[in-house]
């Protein structure tokens, strides 16, 4: 199978870009693993012709905006977002409408219309430094993560209006379970996501996007850690880090499996299929692209 994607790979001077959220075999068999951020520069930066890009919609669509001329394909097409599917781009319209004189910073899990409607965008990775970016007499809306919003505000001491969105996997981790974490292995480190919710965060010894927290435990001498996000991103703290303990969050439910749906619709099979039949292309609106892709150039050049 992974002869075959080779193969196709070549035919087509393709490369593959992953979430850290992908199942272990993808991010093992794509060309460069990252978080949205690192994805963003990849993907404006690469000289294939075909980028398969294994995460989900909107990533794909970011990818798009930023290679208008070249053809990216994803393995499944119904790869959404919870926390994108949160604001429609009718809606979003209307709020800064509702909200004359503000900058909209929109985080970078947005469809295209929402980038195409905002001033600046930013990743869990860079949200402090693009608030800290706007002059301090400028009013902000932060959209679509509340959560993420929270946070920065916090960081900064900036006031914002929040869009009210969330992430279905950051936001039912289980404090409950948490506390009983820490109780039974008081040693160890919580890592979190900023897109938990607060009763979450305030529990944490790092709060960092997903490749802060890989950063994190690569240059710790800790031992053991708790992880507050989706537990692909494990995969690649095991792979640098083989004699030290991760631990995934359970959720409300108890369950320690908290993994994105969405991401987890693209397989290897998929993936073939995709690369053998060109399939499942972005195609974006060039006026729309264009829109969008401002935002996006802002974010980069702040970066």
């Amino acid at each position: 199978m992974l002869n075959t994607i080779q193969e196709l790979k070549q035919k087509h001077n393709a490369v593959i870009l992953a979430h850290y959220y992908q199942d272990p075999e993808i991010q093992d068999m794509a060309d460069f693993v990252g978080d949205s951020l690192e994805l963003s520069r990849k993907a404006a930066g690469t000289d294939a012709d075909v980028i398969l890009f294994c995460g989900v919609h909107f990533m794909a669509e970011t990818a798009k905006i930023v290679n208008p001329n070249k053809k990216v394909i994803i393995p499944d097409m119904d790869a959404g977002c919870s926390l994108a599917d949160s604001a429609p781009a009718d809606l979003f319209k209307k709020w800064i409408q509702n909200h004359p004189d503000h900058i909209v910073v929109s985080y970078i899990n947005c469809s295209a219309e929402v980038k195409a409607l905002s001033d600046i965008i930013c990743t869990s990775a860079n949200a402090k430094k693009v608030v800290e970016s706007i002059p301090e007499n400028k009013k902000i809306l932060f959209a679509p993560d509340r959560f993420l919003g929270k946070y920065i505000i916090k960081e900064t001491g900036r006031d914002m209006v929040l869009w009210n969105g969330s992430c279905q996997v950051h936001e039912i981790f289980s404090e409950k379970e948490l506390v009983k974490l820490i109780t039974k292995h008081p040693r160890a480190k919580v890592l979190a996501h900023p897109e938990c919710d607060e009763n979450i965060l305030i529990h944490a010894n790092f709060i960092g996007s997903t490749s802060a927290l890989i950063n994190y435990v690569n240059n710790s001498n800790d031992t053991q850690y708790i992880i507050g996000t989706e537990p692909g991103v494990i995969h690649q703290m095991q792979k640098h880090n083989k004699n030290k303990e991760f631990i995934p969050l359970p959720t409300n439910t108890g369950c320690a499996c908290n993994e994105c749906p969405h991401m987890r619709l693209n397989t290897k099979d998929k993936i073939i299929d995709s690369l053998k039949n060109l399939k499942h292309e972005i195609v974006i609106d060039e006026a729309l692209r264009i829109k969008a892709l401002q935002p996006l150039n802002r974010m980069l050049d702040i970066v």
